[in-house]
């Protein structure tokens, strides 16, 4: 890849971010990324990197993604990848699912996707080129017991990145989703992955790793043709 493109990456200190960053900084991107928390890892990341850049902001708030995005263009004055990973999980069955369970993962998951892509949407529209890639989930399409909240939020997402590929298109900018399926995460360190593997087709959890590739490819040139999809990446958990 050439130097010195540009990636947000949102979540991007844990799990499939993590991966992400490594990917996009190993192959000399400039990564911007976000995190909320997680400031050992973020200061793993920049020690790890010269081109890692880290930004403690909520994906929920919408003022601070504004004023990371404004950053970013400040810093770079463009901007080639936006990758909408900032995600969490409340699992709970409807029953004893209350308002903030509900509240939380959407406006994370999807609010979130919502925020960062108005406001690096309207620099690539500035720029005429760029391309968002949201990570969405297998839990789009079919469905886990307690994750209404969840699979609610995902299946938005997908949804989302149709009408923006349509929205954006004509302006030489790309959006896909990416739905993983059992990836092994701290999101999927509760789950007995003995009973899980049962019913995945090549009868293992993914890596972070394959699902990084898979959007390392998504953002490149070799995809230039490819836009308003939703790649399923789950060892065939939904044939």
């Amino acid at each position: 890849m050439l130097k010195k493109y540009i990636a947000i990456v949102t979540g991007g200190t844990r799990g499939l971010g993590a991966a992400i960053v490594h990917q996009l900084a190993s192959n000399d991107w400039n990564v911007h990324f976000t995190y909320q928390s997680d400031e050992q890892s973020a200061n793993d990341l920049l020690d790890k990197y010269e081109n890692v850049f880290a930004y403690k902001a909520d994906v929920k708030d919408y003022k601070r993604t504004r004023e990371v995005v404004e950053e970013v263009i400040s810093i770079e004055g463009k901007i080639d990848c936006l990758i909408n990973n900032a995600g969490i999980k409340r699992d709970k069955s409807l029953g004893f699912m209350n308002e903030r369970n509900w509240r939380d993962v959407i406006e994370t998951n999807l609010s979130g996707v919502f925020n960062y892509s108005k406001f690096v949407g309207k620099q690539m529209i500035k720029q005429k080129t760029g391309v968002i890639i949201n990570i969405s989930s297998i839990s789009a399409f079919i469905g886990l017991k307690g994750q209404t909240n969840y699979s609610a939020s995902k299946a938005g997402v997908n949804g989302f990145t149709k009408a923006l590929a349509k929205e954006l298109g004509p302006n030489n900018i790309r959006v896909n989703s990416v739905c993983p399926g059992f990836i092994k995460t701290e999101m999927t360190e509760q789950l007995n992955e003995t009973e899980m593997i049962q019913d995945i087709t090549l009868g293992r959890f993914g890596s972070t790793k394959e699902i990084a590739d898979v959007v390392v490819f998504l953002i490149s040139n070799k995809a230039s043709y490819i836009t308003g999809q939703t790649i399923i990446v789950d060892g065939g958990l939904a044939i």
